[in-house]
């Protein structure tokens, strides 16, 4: 017999946490009934976040997330860091906070967290916490099945919008609101893409990868949401793309403004599993007629950006400057060929002639003045007049030909645009 009041306390929280779950399933309720059910049930805060600790649903209070931030468990965006909260309890101020992964048939779906502050969780609490994340994963399976179907949909009609199919602009104006969405408005257009590397890292096999851009697709929509319910953000397989809203009297300002907070609150502190992601930002569409083409104005940005910048860019269309131009080459050997026949040696994927041409490169900024050349490259002066001798036999009166010289930094571009 169970002598000790505290454990048989817990045994009463646990059975009317149990019958509280019982109800809310019959009911078809969701995780705010399950989380408030939890909390009042077990006398703590709870929060159901993603599996990278981005709220979903929540029974906190102003002094439980206070404790929370207070300890460093929350990141400037507002991302939960789930990864520093440990399964065994983490101490908060004079209080404990734990967490239990949210899964179904292996698959991670969300993450359960609990929050005391006078104390210590109790560890029946901590099996009732687990018995309610089993009632959670068959909750968040259930709605991300017909949630599955419903993003499927918008996105072949968001498909057949920007292939211009879609019908007349009231007819997809009218369907767009049956999403939420509001499409007949100003709007940039976001395409972002999980970065290769990233991705063949964490995800080696297809079914792997599918689960990794679903993740990063809901975190898309989650955070559009709360700038503006009526974002229209869809999973294109293997593109995210987002249409962020844009003050028709502040101009495109206003929108840059929106995406930077967008992709920021989506990156958070790149924690708790968050992927490294690339995006691209097409000019302001004004209504619905400018929406294929600025699709297609964020996808050549982000392409090009991560060629030219890197991976985890963010590149706006208006400042791609010639390599829109270039990009716009149907044939990508016809580019090579151009930077072979100005550079000669220089294009070649060596080592030594990717050193010549960043050289050559600072050259071109710096207006071939040496000196400064050299002090940006932390060369000695006659080390970088060394170079720009050896430059000039190989490419020619560079420093003094102004046409062999555009020909020489079209042609670096070109090399950026071709990878």
């Amino acid at each position: 017999m169970i002598s000790d009041p505290e454990a048989i306390a817990a045994l009463h929280r646990a059975d009317a946490l149990h019958t509280a779950l019982t109800h809310i399933v019959l009911e078809g309720g969701d995780l705010g009934a399950i989380a408030e059910a939890v909390g009042d049930a077990l006398g703590c805060g709870v929060v159901f976040t993603s599996t990278d600790g981005r709220e979903r649903a929540a029974h906190l209070d102003e002094a439980q997330r206070e404790t929370l931030a207070a300890n460093d468990l929350v990141d400037p965006t507002g991302r939960l860091r789930v990864e520093r909260i440990d399964p065994d309890g983490t101490a908060v101020g004079k209080g404990e906070a734990l967490v239990r992964r949210v899964v179904a048939a292996g698959v991670d779906l969300a993450r359960l967290v609990a929050v005391r502050l006078d104390g210590s969780i109790h560890s029946s609490d901590a099996h009732a916490l687990e018995r309610a994340a089993i009632v959670a994963a068959l909750l968040v399976t259930r709605v991300e099945a017909v949630t599955a179907v419903e993003n499927k949909y918008r996105g072949d009609f968001l498909r057949d919008v920007f292939l211009g199919r879609a019908g007349e602009d009231d007819y997809v104006a009218e369907h767009a609101q049956a999403f939420g969405w509001q499409l007949d408005r100003p709007v940039m257009v976001v395409v972002a893409v999980l970065d290769p590397d990233a991705i063949a890292a964490l995800a080696p096999g297809p079914s792997e990868r599918r689960a990794w851009q679903d993740r990063f697709a809901h975190a898309w929509r989650q955070v559009a949401a709360t700038v503006d319910e009526s974002i229209a953000s869809v999973n294109f397989s293997r593109e995210v793309v987002t249409l962020v809203p844009v003050d028709p009297e502040a101009g495109a300002g206003d929108g840059h403004v929106a995406v930077d907070r967008i992709v920021q609150a989506v990156r958070g502190d790149r924690g708790g599993g968050r992927i490294s992601f690339s995006a691209g930002v097409s000019r302001v569409a004004q209504d619905l007629s400018e929406l294929p083409e600025a699709f297609r104005q964020a996808q050549r940005s982000v392409e090009i950006g991560r060629r030219v910048h890197g991976t985890g860019s963010v590149t706006r269309f208006d400042q791609l400057g010639l390599h829109r131009l270039l990009a716009l080459v149907p044939d990508s050997a016809e580019l090579t060929a151009f930077a072979s026949d100005v550079l000669g040696p220089l294009a070649e994927r060596t080592p030594e002639a990717a050193d010549l041409r960043e050289t050559l490169q600072v050259l071109l900024d710096t207006n071939f003045n040496v000196a400064e050349a050299a002090r940006a490259q932390f060369f000695h002066y006659n080390t970088m007049r060394y170079r720009v001798g050896k430059l000039q036999r190989l490419l020619g009166p560079v420093a003094t030909d102004p046409h062999l010289r555009l020909d020489v930094a079209v042609a670096l571009r070109a090399l950026e645009i071709v990878g």
